[in-house]
């Protein structure tokens, strides 16, 4: 059964509420993109796959509704499932199924829509932590002036002392401008790079495959990286090495965690209409840095952006505030979730700026 079949025009497309269409078999034969997303698979695998492998529940038995559905004759709806996608990815989703009567087609054509909750949630989530960071980053910037002016004022004492002294305790005066230039320079890189994206035509794949490189040539054999890349993902404007800053810290953080080995997955995907911090992007790139370690403390998942926060005994804390501050300015942002055995870091890039 072809897509288009299904549809009047483009507007089911652009739905952000995932539209799926059964036979009278409970096999699919149609699915929208944002049903696409939802279920983290693409038309091509799901088109003439039963419904129980494509939707499962542990509360809810979607055969059992579908009959129910059309021994009805009526819309059926069940609010706040608990939901695993085909590939294991947790969501909380409300589910609408309807008996229809398509061109063509036999009765007893199901339409199902799925409505995700997490991402309701999840665009005030993202509103929040953009601006804890920006509140963060101003306070930062107060901070660095406060330090770096005495910073300043001790080492041009230093360098004028060593000329009084004509090079008598020359060790000791050294050890003075270091340290302060030290200080200076955690400072600078606390608040990041000043430099604005140079914004340049940029394959998202290439950077990945860089950061990949990096990464391998740093870690232990007993930790191996993984690639699952959507090819379909097209070309965006972007600072490439703000973008590899950004990625390879996130993918260092991932390889710090397992610290008797295991596998960290690269993963791209195309997101549509997607909204950050209250602007909606027609489409964006996605880029999921899995890893299956032991997970960060929930009392920590919601602080590991800010400078200097770190869980880790040699940690800086600097890392993933840079590459907070790196995706921010293309935009984006990036999420996390962590349970033991799986840690994902999505980094969300908008490749179409629509309207907000």
């Amino acid at each position: 059964m072809k897509k288009q079949s299904y549809m009047s025009n483009s507007v089911i497309e652009q739905l952000s509420i995932g539209v799926l269409v059964f036979n009278n078999k409970n096999c699919l034969v149609y699915i929208n993109n944002a049903a696409e997303e939802l279920l983290d698979i693409s038309e091509r695998k799901a088109i003439g796959a039963a419904a129980d492998k494509l939707i499962f529940t542990p509360s809810f038995d979607i055969l059992n509704g579908f009959t129910l559905c059309r021994a009805r004759g009526a819309k059926l709806t069940e609010h706040l499932l608990s939901f695993n996608s085909p590939v294991g990815v947790k969501r909380t989703i409300s589910l609408s199924m309807t008996p229809v009567l398509a061109d063509n087609e036999t009765d007893n054509t199901v339409l199902v829509e799925l409505v995700d909750f997490n991402h309701y949630s999840q665009v005030d989530h993202d509103r929040e932590i953009q601006s804890q960071n920006e509140l963060a980053t101003d306070m930062l910037r107060g901070l660095a002036h406060e330090i770096k002016n005495p910073l300043g004022g001790i080492r041009g004492a230093a360098q004028l002392l060593s000329k009084e002294l004509k090079g008598e305790y020359s060790d000791y005066i050294h050890v003075i401008i270091e340290e302060a230039d030290r200080l200076r320079n955690l400072v600078d890189r606390m608040l990041g790079s000043s430099v604005l994206p140079n914004h340049q035509e940029t394959n998202i794949h290439v950077i990945l495959e860089r950061v990949r490189q990096l990464v391998e040539a740093e870690v232990d054999e007993q930790i191996a990286i993984q690639v699952d890349y959507d090819p379909s993902i097209p070309e965006f404007m972007a600072d490439k090495d703000q973008l590899i800053q950004a990625i390879l810290n996130i993918v260092r953080n991932a390889a710090q965690a397992l610290t008797d080995g295991g596998v960290i997955t690269l993963r791209t995907r195309v997101h549509r209409n997607i909204t950050i911090a209250g602007k909606t992007s027609k489409l964006a790139v996605k880029v999921d840095v899995i890893d299956d370690g032991i997970g960060i403390p929930a009392n920590m998942q919601t602080k590991i952006f800010y400078p200097l926060v770190t869980d880790k005994v040699e940690g800086t804390g600097l890392g993933l505030s840079i590459a907070q501050t790196n995706v921010h300015r293309h935009k984006g942002i990036i999420e996390v979730s962590s349970q033991p055995g799986e840690t994902i870091f999505s980094t969300i890039l908008p490749i179409e700026r629509e309207h907000g």
